[in-house]
């Protein structure tokens, strides 16, 4: 019987989640100048890494390269901002809720 109840209000709760419309227009941020400069400055450095011949460097080369593609990586991922939660993880949220 609880098993029942608690695929009911799965149910319930996955049915009542609507999709907001894609029509919202995001507001547009101007870049500064700096940020413009370093932004055109990271795009030229992965271009010249995407040049790159890997085949004639060395294991500690290719290593310096991905770690600097990383933090170039994490660095673009931090500008962006916001929390992004999945489907599945806002499911499992709501059933831990019900279940406590």
């Amino acid at each position: 019987m609880k098993k029942l109840l608690l695929i009911f209000a799965l149910f319930l709760s996955v049915s009542m989640v609507y999709a907001e419309p894609a029509k919202k227009e995001k507001e547009v941020t101007e870049l500064s100048e700096e940020e413009k400069a370093k932004l055109e400055a990271m795009k030229t450095r992965f271009e010249e890494i995407k040049a790159m011949d890997f085949s004639d460097m060395t294991r500690e080369e290719r290593k310096e390269i991905r770690e600097e593609l990383k933090e170039m990586k994490e660095i673009s991922r931090r500008g962006n901002g916001g929390i992004f939660i999945s489907t599945g993880a806002i499911i499992i949220i709501l059933l831990l809720i019900i279940i406590l």
